[in-house]
């Protein structure tokens, strides 16, 4: 089917996207409307449990919690790259640590606070004046602003529910 000329006319632009979609998608970036939030579910994790794979999965919460930072970092990266560009990972292999246990107790501290850093970084880039949630990207197969921000809250959503799943199997989750 052709785009007619009143088509076109109706496309949302950055300047006619209503700051309330903008409002929304910070707090489902946030999570917490239907479910427990990211925090819930790395809050007051003990540390001897960080490292522990529960039978029958195939991963620790350091593991999920650390899938959760460098998948949203890379997401970061590809809606605003760094001088030189995007530079795309190998899936699963780079955005999987090796190790199901973390190096130290702060580098569990240390992930959860590079989640919250680049969550505040992207929520930046909603928020720019000149932002435009629909306009594809001139790089990648069509993806916008609007589609990573969907894609950042549905992933971390997804694997938030995994890490209170390794809690109740741990039998630590106390909600």
């Amino acid at each position: 089917m052709a785009k007619t000329e009143s088509a076109e006319k109706t496309q949302p632009t950055a300047k006619t996207q209503p700051d309330e979609l903008i409002q929304q998608l910070k707090a489902l970036l946030n999570g917490g409307q239907a479910h427990a939030t990211f925090d819930d579910a790395v809050k007051n994790f003990p540390v001897e449990h960080r490292g522990t794979v529960p039978g029958g999965l195939p991963y620790s919460a350091w593991q999920l919690l650390e899938h959760i930072r460098i998948t949203q970092r890379d997401i970061l990266e590809f809606s605003a790259p760094p001088s030189g560009g995007y530079q795309p990972m190998a899936w699963p292999d780079d955005y999987w640590p090796k190790s199901s246990k973390p190096s130290s107790a702060h580098a569990w501290e240390t992930s959860i606070a590079a989640v919250h850093k680049d969550r505040e970084a992207f929520e930046r880039l909603l928020s720019k004046p000149d932002a435009d949630l629909y306009k594809p990207f001139r790089w990648g197969d069509g993806q916008n602003l609007l589609r990573e921000a969907l894609l950042i809250a549905d992933h971390t959503a997804y694997h938030t529910g995994e890490l209170i799943m390794v809690r109740r199997l741990l039998g630590i989750w106390h909600q």
